[in-house]
């Protein structure tokens, strides 16, 4: 597969986020605490689309080999069994009537450690850290619902720029789905996806998790 179609589309996404994130700085410098070693978003949970997903293990995968990746994938792991068990957890409080809002709330006061934060608090690959890093520190929407760091000076009840996750969701769903068609996938339906950053570190992207290895065969019969 030549993803690079594609991670150029998704990189001009990305950029535009930083454009974005510095505008709202510059425009209120008091209120944007963002600072270097500061790894409040490194614990938030968060979940990756299919394209962001392939990024990210394609870029942690060119960046780290042999012992140093191995102790990543360890973290990875232990990260994901955490993030596995409080979404279980979530699904088993919407199964006993608790309202989405209650445990969207609940989750949002939960904290995981990403596995790419190191020791002196700053992140693996910064370069390459995922739209939803990029953006946290200024006010964001999700489903209607405005959020903003807890570090910072935003106050409730101000009108602030606030950026929609939502379209830039949609906007990835939409790369990762020309991704699909294009390869001839045939799970359409893996546009829709989404698993969280422990979970693309591991994943290993092949043609069978692709839904093209079956396409490949038949084309190589014929």
């Amino acid at each position: 597969m030549d993803l690079a179609p594609y991670f150029m589309k998704y990189e001009a996404l990305s950029a535009a986020a930083d454009q974005v994130f510095e505008r709202v700085k510059k425009q209120f410098p008091d209120c944007v605490r963002c600072k270097e070693e500061c790894s409040d978003c490194c614990h938030a949970l968060f979940d990756l689309t299919l394209i962001e997903a392939l990024y990210m293990n394609e870029k942690f995968k060119a960046r780290f080999t042999g012992e140093a990746r191995e102790a990543l994938l360890e973290k990875a792991n232990r990260a994901d069994r955490t993030t596995h068990k409080l979404k279980r957890q979530a699904y088993q409080s919407l199964q006993a009537g608790k309202s989405e809002d209650e445990i969207l709330t609940a989750l949002g006061a939960e904290q995981v450690r990403c596995p790419l934060l190191n020791d002196h608090d700053m992140c693996e690959l910064y370069d390459h850290r995922p739209i939803t890093c990029r953006l946290y520190g200024i006010p964001t929407s999700i489903g209607g619902k405005g959020r903003t760091c807890s570090l910072s000076k935003f106050e409730g009840g101000k009108a602030y720029p606030t950026v929609d996750i939502d379209k830039i969701h949609g906007r990835l769903q939409e790369i990762s789905g020309e991704l699909l068609r294009d390869i001839e996938s045939a799970n359409i339906k893996l546009a829709d996806i989404l698993m969280p950053l422990s979970m693309a570190l591991m994943t290993e992207f092949d043609d069978a998790f692709m839904g093209i290895e079956k396409n490949s065969s038949e084309k190589e019969s014929s």
